[in-house]
């Protein structure tokens, strides 16, 4: 074959073949499944062979063992196939239904939408939510998004975005942890382990998540030692017991829960922890205002569908319930989103 022939889209049915063929290496089964003729299944995997320009199988008398090339092609083309599957899927099951979609981070997800969604699933039981949890900005102009919830300083956010709420940085812990090693003032973190975000410093905005920041922040700075027969050192910053670093706040949140050490945690996070007491605020009075805030922005026109406003208007009933619970001041810019 020539090889630009070889730079033509494969076809889809005959890496369907090929798929079924490398799962059950067996081409009659293959052929039973995909409900054609055995001589039909054959004819695709050859036609595929033929096109990438190498053998995808070594077939012996009674049984047939992926090449090495196969091998290759089957771990490309079996979360492909799975991932089309899933969105027909998901397309044949919404058709005709009310959906939203929202775009938000891991651990906002985690933390604070999903566990209050059941109330707005109660409450709007015939409306569908999809939510897409990733780390990347999502254009809502382009994609099949209807809302983000996003984090950042005022001077990033898009004109037409909703203030949610904004934060305060503050340590909390697990009230077994606290039974075993008391904290009543900062000095008091020389002997537990201190948790926080261990990428924080890639921004110098999250660099507000930082114990180093709360620190600073507090002017505290360990107790000076003293040897025998020597002169007072002067005081030093103040060294834990040990640290632990996590990339997402979900997870030091979640050591903290387990007991493994106190975290520098975002208020509006873990505020329903503290009122249930599975956290515990030991320093209330050290509180650390941070310049980040939470932001709901909208697609062009998305507010204009019933489900989408439905959904706007309970985040904002969300949202003002955390302003409450960590007395955050209201936002008049935080009104209906339709004019």
């Amino acid at each position: 074959m020539h090889p630009a022939s070889r730079s033509r889209p494969l076809s889809v049915g005959h890496l369907r073949a090929f798929e079924a063929v490398a799962r059950l290496l067996n081409f009659r089964a293959a052929a039973d499944e995909l409900s054609i003729t055995q001589s039909a299944v054959s004819r695709q995997i050859q036609a595929l062979e033929d096109d990438i320009g190498t053998p995808l199988f070594l077939r012996h008398t009674r049984s047939v063992q992926l090449t090495g090339a196969g091998a290759q092609l089957l771990r490309a083309v079996d979360p492909a196939l799975e991932r089309i599957d899933s969105s027909v899927r998901q397309i044949r099951q919404g058709a005709g239904r009310r959906s939203v979609s929202i775009t938000t981070w891991a651990s906002f997800a985690s933390m604070w939408l999903i566990p209050r969604l059941e109330q707005f699933q109660r409450e709007h039981p015939d409306i569908d939510i999809r939510i897409d949890a990733t780390d990347s900005t999502v254009d809502l102009a382009t994609a099949d998004v209807d809302m983000a919830l996003r984090y950042g300083i005022p001077e990033n956010a898009p004109p037409h975005a909703v203030r949610l709420f904004g934060e305060q940085l503050t340590p909390v812990a697990s009230p077994w942890l606290l039974q075993s090693h008391p904290i009543h003032s900062p000095s008091d973190l020389a002997g537990v382990a201190l948790i926080e975000a261990g990428d924080a410093h890639r921004s110098r905005h999250l660099e507000w998540l930082t114990w180093q920041r709360w620190l600073d922040t507090h002017g505290q700075t360990a107790p000076p030692r003293r040897g025998a027969g020597t002169r007072r050192q002067a005081p030093t910053r103040l060294q834990p017991q040990r640290w632990l670093y996590f990339n997402y706040a979900h997870q030091i949140v979640q050591a903290a829960l387990t007991g493994q050490g106190v975290a520098m945690a975002r208020l509006p996070l873990v505020a329903e922890s503290l009122a249930s007491g599975a956290l515990v605020e030991p320093l209330p009075a050290h509180r650390m205002d941070s310049p980040l805030a939470y932001w709901l922005v909208t697609g062009p026109q998305r507010t204009r569908r019933p489900e989408v406003q439905a959904f706007c208007d309970w985040l904002l009933e969300q949202a003002a319930a955390t302003r409450q619970a960590i007395g955050d001041t209201p936002d008049p810019d935080t009104v209906d989103l339709i004019d």
